[in-house]
């Protein structure tokens, strides 16, 4: 890669860190629900390569711990992104949030 592309590669990089960080903090707050956060995934390539896991966790009082539980609870794998979520897990993660 030449240097004028790693530096392309750098930025977009950070608008996508900074567009997930917009959107935990969103969630977090309640600015945003669950069910935004995965019609955005859709369309928002950032959003979709979000991991739920780190998603769950900008939730105050949940953790590391309780982020797994859940979603072994739920049945979403450990290492799932936003957009890799199949109905029946957007559906639960729905119904666990409302």
């Amino acid at each position: 890669m030449s240097d004028e592309d790693r530096a392309q590669a750098r930025a977009k990089a950070l608008r996508s860190r900074t567009r997930r960080a917009e959107i935990k903090e969103s969630f977090r707050t309640g600015n945003i629900s669950i069910g935004e956060v995965l019609d955005l995934a859709a369309t928002d390539e950032a959003v979709g390569r979000l991991r739920v896991a780190d998603l769950l966790e900008a939730v105050p009082g949940v953790g590391h711990v309780r982020a797994a539980a859940l979603m072994e609870r739920l049945g979403i794998s450990a290492n799932r992104r936003v957009r890799g979520l199949g109905r029946k897990q957007q559906a639960a993660l729905k119904d666990h949030f409302s």
